[in-house]
């Protein structure tokens, strides 16, 4: 008797039920591999996102610092600014890194480098996740960034955190 003659229920005839689906066993090492592949993928991913971020963040310094250079070049000077700042700081001057301040993982803030005075020498900080930006952003591998108008950038902990 042919195949799509048979009854349904009925066995083949070599006494196996024809039945159709998967096993409890298939599908647990499906699970498995999916568990390994989310296992290797999920820690790629979420430093991908952090490289990505810090840019961010290296990106408002250099910003920041071209704008500190082209207000010493009128001024003389460089100028201090933060989040607390408020209409204290020129205009032209962000403390978020960036398109506005909800949207942001970095504040920045300009003050005098150490031992010197604010007019020759500021240090751009951007400081990750703050309550005034992102605060759900860490960086753990560089925490904050820095750059000052002689060039040396820098972060608050070891690493590579610039190119």
């Amino acid at each position: 008797m042919p195949a799509h003659e048979r009854e349904p229920g009925r066995k083949s005839e070599k006494g196996m039920n024809m039945k159709r689906g998967f096993t409890l066993i298939e599908m647990l090492v499906v699970l498995a591999i999916l568990s390994i592949l989310a296992a290797v993928a999920i820690p790629g991913y979420t430093s991908h996102i952090t490289r990505t971020r810090r840019t961010e963040g290296q990106i408002a310094l250099i910003d920041a610092m071209q704008q500190q250079e082209r207000y010493h070049l009128q001024h003389n000077t460089y100028v201090e600014f933060s989040a607390d700042s408020g209409d204290a700081a020129p205009a032209g001057f962000p403390w978020w890194s960036g398109v506005s301040a909800a949207v942001s993982y970095y504040e920045l803030a300009a003050h005098a480098c150490p031992g010197r005075d604010i007019a020759d020498c500021v240090e751009v900080r951007a400081i990750p996740g703050t309550a005034k930006v992102d605060g759900r952003f860490r960086d753990q591998d560089c925490g904050a960034l820095s750059l000052d108008s002689l060039g040396v950038h820098g972060s608050e902990r070891a690493g590579r955190c610039w190119p």
